[in-house]
């Protein structure tokens, strides 16, 4: 394990993470935890979160992450419906807020990470007393009496559909996670992995489990929005990722080339061409000619490894998930040589249920199902699943979870379909698709992918359930755009002068309409409106996982909304063709 300290990556060793667990799981155990009592983790990403998880599970208890960003009135929800009576806190910020919550959640004791945070409550401790605590002579026989099928873990959905439900998730089930990756990737000593997306995310808490499984190095970074500096320093060999990491380093290259001249773009198209051509018949066990093999190593040398150094090298296990990825951007980096396995799961399923694989991927899918996970899709058109991967159920919720059901088929609560050579392609959530009052039926999700992709956009939420035609919310990327507009000698004194600029909205229509030239007429978005501020997860217009809240932001836009709707659009409304 690495983690950032005074500018350089500290290493802690398999030896060291071994014994920092075991002390803290004797802790635990001699401060009266006992099996199956709920431990939660609150926190942003570091080495010690790990060590936490670990420690609760050696001691059979159940680890209840708690994400670091979230607001003290959630972090109280998710204790009191876990019945959560010992905590860890990361800082100052998560230690503050569950002292603002802890007596109407019952809760008893909190160790902290941070050791220069003050201590509030006589029973809080910092971590570093839990890992100096002897080895409890009983912890193996604690370890002893462990069964697969006793529950590992509960999460906390993000709440996209309503308040966030615990899914109570098994040994057995986290299992299938690591078979499924050994069936198809390969990752070991001498790998690096980057960990920049929660920890308290099903996602990438199982990928980091994985890379320690496989002894490979685990990086810990605590900022996300450092994450293109860090790929720099720490050059991963592996690591998972949503589609926006992927979005942002494609539309920095393709703004680049559209700032070189014409044969610098002709160049970069001819290589990307050359790229793709090559490693399509590596991957498809086709020769490869002596001639593609020159223009391939020309491409390489004069473009494509400039696209492999934007991510930090080449990648044994470079995955996609959470959200669409568009095929224009996946063909991008497997022409320079880097496959983006985009896959798909629910923190239900543990949370993979599909992947794209090295040797069996199509591009615009999501994969095939892992071993022993069977899907099928519904009358409706959405997808069931059912397999080893499958959770108990939500915790304390009986209702829920059989409501969640089809017999013994978990409902996803995704539109998809399933091709005959058994890869899936997702369509949207089943709650989140747009009817127009023409009775079309619109992916918001494929709107918001394609938008998304420009170099000057940020976020989008498509709007239109109800409506003759598709408009957006549209927050741009504040620097990129105040750059663009300085060059041209235009001067705004706040962010709200520069998006209702009606040079800077032509600017933006103008793409957009280029990004959706080839989509339907009736998937067009036709009015967007510039936001001076972005989504934000204490706003509550989007998850931590950065998946939009669509009833929160239709609540809080709802005058931005209608006037895109009007007959006779108030400033500030941009327009997209007729």
């Amino acid at each position: 394990m690495r983690h950032r300290t005074s500018g350089s990556w500290r290493p802690i060793t398999y030896a060291a993470l071994g014994a920092h667990v075991d002390a803290v799981a004797s802790s635990l155990i001699d401060g009266g935890v006992a099996p199956g009592d709920r431990v939660a983790i609150f926190a942003p990403n570091s080495p010690w979160w790990t060590i936490a998880d670990l420690a609760i599970l050696t001691a059979r208890a159940i680890p209840v992450p708690v994400y670091a960003t979230s607001p003290a009135a959630a972090a109280a929800h998710i204790l009191r419906d876990a019945g959560v009576r010992v905590a860890f806190a990361g800082g100052a910020e998560p230690y503050a807020a569950l002292a603002g919550v802890r007596e109407s959640c019952g809760l008893a004791r909190v160790v902290v990470f941070d050791a220069d945070v003050a201590l509030a409550n006589a029973g809080d401790c910092h971590l570093s007393v839990l890992l100096a605590h002897p080895r409890a002579p009983g912890l193996d026989e604690r370890l002893a009496g462990l069964s697969a099928e006793d529950v590992a873990t509960i999460v906390y959905t993000s709440g996209t559909t309503g308040e966030p439900k615990g899914v109570v998730l098994t040994h057995a089930n986290l299992l299938t996670q690591f078979r499924a990756l050994d069936a198809h990737f390969r990752v070991g000593p001498g790998d690096r992995s980057l960990s920049f997306l929660p920890l308290s995310h099903a996602y990438e808490r199982a990928w980091t489990w994985y890379v320690l499984l496989k002894g490979a190095e685990n990086y810990y970074l605590d900022d996300p929005k450092r994450v293109g500096e860090a790929m720099q320093e720490v050059r991963p060999t592996c690591m998972v990722s949503v589609p926006r990491l992927y979005e942002k380093v494609h539309a920095t290259v393709r703004h680049r080339v559209a700032q070189g001249s014409a044969v610098q773009k002709r160049l970069f198209a001819w290589a990307l061409d050359v790229g793709g051509r090559f490693h399509d018949a590596r991957a498809r066990g086709r020769r490869v000619g002596p001639t593609l093999r020159l223009q391939h190593a020309v491409a390489d040398r004069l473009v494509l490894h400039r696209i492999r150094d934007a991510v930090g090298g080449p990648k044994n296990v470079f995955s996609a998930g959470g959200a669409s990825l568009s095929p224009e951007i996946e063909r991008f980096f497997f022409a320079a040589g880097l496959l983006v396995c985009q896959g798909y799961g629910l923190t239900e399923t543990s949370p993979m249920l599909t992947c794209n694989r090295p040797g069996d991927f199509r591009f615009g899918t999501v994969g095939k199902p892992i071993p022993g996970c069977e899907l099928r899709i519904a009358a409706d058109g959405e997808i069931l699943a059912r397999g080893p991967n499958v959770m108990r159920g939500y915790f304390g919720k009986p209702r829920e979870t059989a409501e969640a059901f089809d017999g013994e088929w978990l409902r996803t609560g995704d539109i998809g379909e399933l091709d005959d050579e058994g890869f899936l392609r997702i369509t949207d959530r089943k709650k989140d698709l747009i009817v127009t009052s023409g009775g079309k039926n619109v992916a918001p999700s494929l709107i918001e992918s394609v938008i998304g992709q420009d170099y000057y956009v940020e976020q989008v939420a498509a709007i239109g359930d109800g409506r003759r035609f598709l408009s957006a919310l549209v927050v741009p990327q504040f620097e990129a755009l105040q750059q663009w507009a300085s060059e041209r000698g235009m001067v705004h004194g706040s962010l709200l002068a520069m998006v209702r600029d009606a040079r800077v909205m032509a600017f933006m229509a103008a793409r957009i309409a280029e990004l959706q030239a080839g989509l339907p007429d009736y998937e067009r978005v036709k009015r967007f409106t510039l936001l001076p501020e972005r989504f934000s997860q204490s706003g509550g217009e989007i998850t931590p996982t950065l998946k939009n809240v669509r009833r929160a932001i239709a609540a809080k836009y709802a005058d931005v909304i209608e006037a895109m709707y009007t007959a006779d659009p108030s400033a500030g409304v941009g327009r997209v063709g007729p």
